[in-house]
């Protein structure tokens, strides 16, 4: 039988534990000096429990933070030069400056970001164009095939006249996750503690189907967990790798809210929902003097909800590319990241519209899980919007502008509407799992990879695999 942990959870999204001094060397990047005070100040300060575990987490991200920014100057500049043989120290150290070459000093050495080097092609337009120079322009698969896919979803939707949303045209897949922890990771004869995805019974999804696990023992989280899991464990061998996980099969809908800017009735604002959804939330969704005095001059006098949604989600598509991300739990405010250095992948851009459309007064909320589309089955993470006398409306910031057509609608499809190759894990970020974790996450805002652990310690990202199979139906 498996056992419920009976430790409680110590995971919360702001920790409790403060000093000035610690919190100046981390800002400061002086790691070494700020590791070595957390760990007198737990040898000789009466703490409690939970101010231990806050202390012993400030370490951990800082360990994070430098695998993160495990690259010097050299590696990163000879892949550089692939494309400006001539690189000069003046046009290195304005690409840091704004950004676009993601550094940062650490003990006295600066330290640059594991995708420094390809993000500047992302992020710089002037390098942007050198690359293609070379390269050519890339190509995305997945735009070309939204491209042909999402107006035949908005006629479907349309026949129906859905303005509370039309589910149509459903796609049927059956996955198969595997995560994989090496022998050498984990002593033998204990226990490993594993989580993986799993999709909710969200009213896009229907018949999920368990079709088999590698454990006969397991645990699907109830559905008031904001991040659907399902847990297993076994004991290490020592020898073989250990291996969990599960086939099932669903139904996945397309979705389009059929709606114009009329639809939409005023808000009750002194509704529970209205204040959750339109509320700060420490620590990425705060009402900073940038993000207000930002989302009043997109905003400006409109006053209808969907058109502030479509103002703030065509600003951010227009100004933030996507670049490949550091690990969330590594950056204390997301979306002020995102503002300083221009740029995101998929969730921090979500976040930042989440933080803009509450300030705006729009109730907005996270959702997140797998892009499942043919040939481009990754993690992703979009919003849901909600519209008095609509409901929630997914709003899928990332994926931007859907090109090739004169359609309104299908243009801006993805600020009332989603597709259907999706598997939606969560409905909220930073929340709990089930069965209780005792370490902190290695992923403290979304849960899309899975979650690994024994008695002895988390084990982060890189010391297992995971693996998402898609086969349609």
């Amino acid at each position: 039988m498996l056992a419920l942990c009976g430790c409680g959870q110590f995971f919360s999204e702001h920790s409790t534990v403060k000093d000035e001094t610690v919190d100046k060397l981390i800002d400061n990047g002086d790691f070494s000096q700020a590791k070595a005070l957390i760990k007198l100040k737990i040898a000789s300060e009466d703490l409690s429990k939970k101010e231990e575990y806050d202390w012993l987490a400030k370490i951990d991200i800082m360990e994070r933070t430098q695998k993160d920014f495990r690259l010097d100057d050299s590696t990163v500049v000879a892949q550089i030069k692939e494309y400006y043989p001539d690189v000069t120290a003046e046009e290195l150290a304005r690409w840091e400056e704004c950004g676009a070459l993601e550094c940062k000093v650490i003990d006295g050495q600066k330290r640059y970001f594991h995708s420094a080097a390809r993000n500047l092609f992302r992020i710089s337009k002037e390098a942007q164009s050198r690359y293609e120079q070379i390269k050519g322009r890339q190509s995305d698969d997945l735009d070309a095939f939204l491209s042909g896919y999402i107006p035949k979803v908005v006629a479907a939707a349309k026949a129906r006249d859905g303005k509370n949303g039309s589910m149509v045209m459903p796609v049927k897949m059956k996955i198969r996750y595997t995560l994989t922890v090496p022998a050498e990771e984990v002593p033998a004869g204990e226990m490993i503690r594993v989580w993986m995805p799993y999709p909710r019974n969200d009213a896009k999804h229907r018949e999920i189907k368990l079709l088999s696990t590698t454990q006969p023992e397991y645990i699907v989280s109830p559905d008031s967990y904001a991040h659907k899991s399902i847990y297993m464990e076994k004991p290490a061998d020592g020898k073989e790798d250990a291996v969990f996980g599960y086939e099932l099969s669903y139904t996945s809908y397309n979705v389009f809210f059929n709606i114009s800017p009329e639809d939409i009735r005023p808000y009750d604002t002194e509704s529970e929902l209205y204040r959750k959804y339109t509320d700060q939330r420490q620590t990425h969704i705060i009402f900073s003097d940038k993000i207000r005095h930002l989302t009043d001059s997109i905003v400006a006098s409109e006053k209808n909800p969907y058109l502030k949604c479509v103002r703030i989600f065509d600003y951010i598509a227009a100004n933030y590319p996507w670049a490949s991300a550091r690990e969330y739990s590594t950056i204390e405010n997301i979306p002020e990241y995102v503002l300083q250095n221009r740029h995101g992948d998929c969730g921090q851009v979500t976040l930042l519209f989440l933080t803009m459309a509450r300030y705006a007064g729009i109730p907005a909320k996270w959702q997140s899980g797998w892009m499942m589309h043919p040939g481009e089955v990754n993690l992703h993470d979009w919003a849901e919007v909600y519209f008095e006398g609509i409901g929630w409306v997914p709003v899928d910031q990332s994926f931007g502008l859907v090109q090739g057509s004169e359609d309104d609608d299908v243009l801006h499809f993805y600020t009332k509407g989603l597709d259907a190759y999706r598997l939606i894990v969560n409905d909220d970020y930073s929340a709990d799992l089930y069965p209780a974790k005792i370490y902190q996450r290695s992923e403290t805002v979304d849960f899309q990879r899975g979650e690994v652990e024994w008695k002895g310690e988390n084990l982060y990202f890189g010391r297992w695999k995971y693996r998402m199979e898609v086969e349609y139906l």
